[in-house]
């Protein structure tokens, strides 16, 4: 076992065992300069911080009677900013939305603002590029709970020439206007947001979790939001208590998320982990969630924003991750009309979550809404209700119960019609089962263009629980299903295996080409 360095910068090292194992492994030892500074870790990514800008440390690690060491270097570091010297309080009741963006605003190319330990009550903070924050083990950012205090980022703005949009808030795939975030970057780029900090955004003590489907002066902010920004990093940080999303990337691309919890209650509404949307080159590494909805939901907007910039969400590296409780652990769509492709997901626990891998998408989202390239591979499923399903009939948004959507007829191919091509699925153990092993929902007129399972085993429970494993009409409760496939033009099954089943292990629809 040897490990490679994640992410460094002047205060901080992110480095990944090489391994095999799920999100943890055995019990190891870390040291840096020969200190012990992890016992008895088990976790695949960890971070060291409490370091010396531009300064060389030997990392060591022990496991068993094997060792491994490299020496890293961190970054350079041209001046260090602690906010309580611009005022801020840190205690929990003082407002220091000012001293906090005083500091940010203030700190040149390269430098560092250091927020220390202290709960430091504050709204929306705006970015400012080629800097670092950092949160030490025991500050946190705990949100305002007035939501008239937050400013609110306009959804369309008229450029001056009448004819071109200036786009700032979103809404569920649409450009509306919505609150500014605890943390917000507008077009900055190098900007690095790390330590063992918290960001609350203190939603379970207000109102952010009621009436959530009514806009209230403007949509509800994230924990993180991100507009046209680039190479962006968090490290280490807890994000909870977010109001929405945690965290949601935005137009942005060259993002890593490494080493982060995200946590939210099981019941708090819409309060997704991560939701990168029209993205490019992301990295979600050893991100341990366990929240209110989807774990991790790729976007690229509704039909508006799809067919007016075709920017797809690609090219991401899922890895080393632990989905917990959520609807889904990795779902793509349902606002997927500009596309998403190019995604790898690998070394992943999936737990207690209602599906695994989720695909929602349906007629109107476009011809732009092309899913394509997704590979899953080394994946330990938990009690996860249903492990793969892949949906085109989803039910969302104010038409979604209309015959459009719901028809099982073979409809015109149009620029409303999405597609979705090729998925692979290897080497996945999923434990207790209880709806179905998959389900596999192409449409008449555009099935889906080819699914690969192999080295997959299904485990059932022994006494499976009812449910739909897809929001789709027509589509009755089941249990104890096998793998179901509804216009799939190839499916290539290898040893694929099911414990505990007594139905059927393959229900074909509209298969034209079925290998096993």
């Amino acid at each position: 076992m040897n490990f490679n360095e994640l992410f460094i910068t002047s205060r901080s090292i992110s480095i990944e065992l090489e391994n095999n194992d799920i999100f943890s492994t055995d019990k190891y030892d870390l040291f840096v300069n020969d200190e012990l500074y992890l016992e008895n870790s088990v976790k695949n990514v960890v971070s060291i911080y409490g370091l010396f800008p531009n300064k060389e440390y030997s990392i060591k690690i022990k496991q068993n009677d094997r060792c491994f060491e490299k020496t890293i270097k961190t970054l350079d570091e041209s001046v260090s900013l602690n906010v309580l010297r611009f005022g801020a309080k840190g205690d929990g009741k003082t407002i220091d939305t000012n001293a906090l963006q005083c500091a940010i605003l203030a700190c040149p190319d390269n430098g560092r603002v250091f927020i220390p330990k202290g709960n430091y009550y504050t709204g929306p903070l705006f970015l400012k590029s080629n800097i670092t924050i950092e949160l030490e083990k025991g500050a946190a950012l705990i949100g305002d709970v007035d939501r008239n205090h937050y400013p609110i980022l306009p959804g369309t703005i008229f450029t001056s020439n009448e004819k071109d949009e200036y786009n700032l808030g979103s809404w569920e795939g649409n450009p509306l206007d919505c609150f500014a975030s605890i943390l917000t970057g507008i077009n900055v780029e190098n900007v690095s947001i790390i330590g063992e900090g918290v960001v609350d955004g203190n939603a379970n003590n207000s109102d952010w979790w009621v009436d959530v489907r009514t806009r209230r002066i403007a949509w509800r902010p994230r924990g993180l939001f991100l507009n046209n920004c680039k190479n962006i990093t968090l490290q280490g940080l807890t994000v909870q208590n977010t109001p929405s999303w945690n965290l949601h990337p935005y137009f942005s691309e060259n993002l890593k998320f490494i080493d982060l919890q995200l946590i939210n209650p099981k019941n708090s509404p819409n309060t997704d982990g991560c939701d990168p949307e029209s993205c490019k080159n992301v990295d979600i590494i050893g991100v341990y969630f366990s929240v209110g909805d989807d774990c991790i939901a790729i976007k690229s907007g509704k039909i508006y924003m799809g067919r007016k910039h075709k920017k797809p969400s690609e090219k991401f590296n899922i890895r080393n991750c632990s989905m917990n409780f959520g609807h889904g652990a990795i779902v793509l769509g349902s606002e997927m009309s500009g596309g998403i492709k190019d995604i790898e997901v690998s070394q992943c626990l999936f737990n207690q979550t209602d599906r695994g891998l989720r695909i929602k998408t349906r007629r109107g989202r476009g011809k732009d809404a092309i899913i394509d390239g997704i590979t899953f591979k080394n994946i330990l499923m938990k009690d996860v209700l249903t492990p793969l399903v892949v949906n085109m009939f989803y039910y969302c948004d104010p038409d979604g119960h209309t015959e459009y959507v719901y028809s099982k007829e073979k409809l015109p191919v149009d620029d409303r019609t999405p597609y979705l091509g090729k998925f692979k699925f290897t080497d996945i153990d999923c434990e207790n089962v209880n709806v179905a092993a998959g389900t596999f929902f192409g449409l008449p007129e555009q099935p889906i263009d080819s699914i690969d399972i192999e080295n997959v085993s299904f485990h059932y429970s022994k006494d499976p629980k009812a449910g739909v494993p897809a929001m789709m009409d027509g589509l009755d409760p089941m249990k104890g299903k096998g793998l179901i496939f509804s216009y799939v033009n190839s499916v290539n099954i290898k040893n694929v295996s099911f414990d505990g089943l007594n139905d059927k292990e393959f229900e074909l629809n509209e298969v034209n080409n079925f290998k096993k």
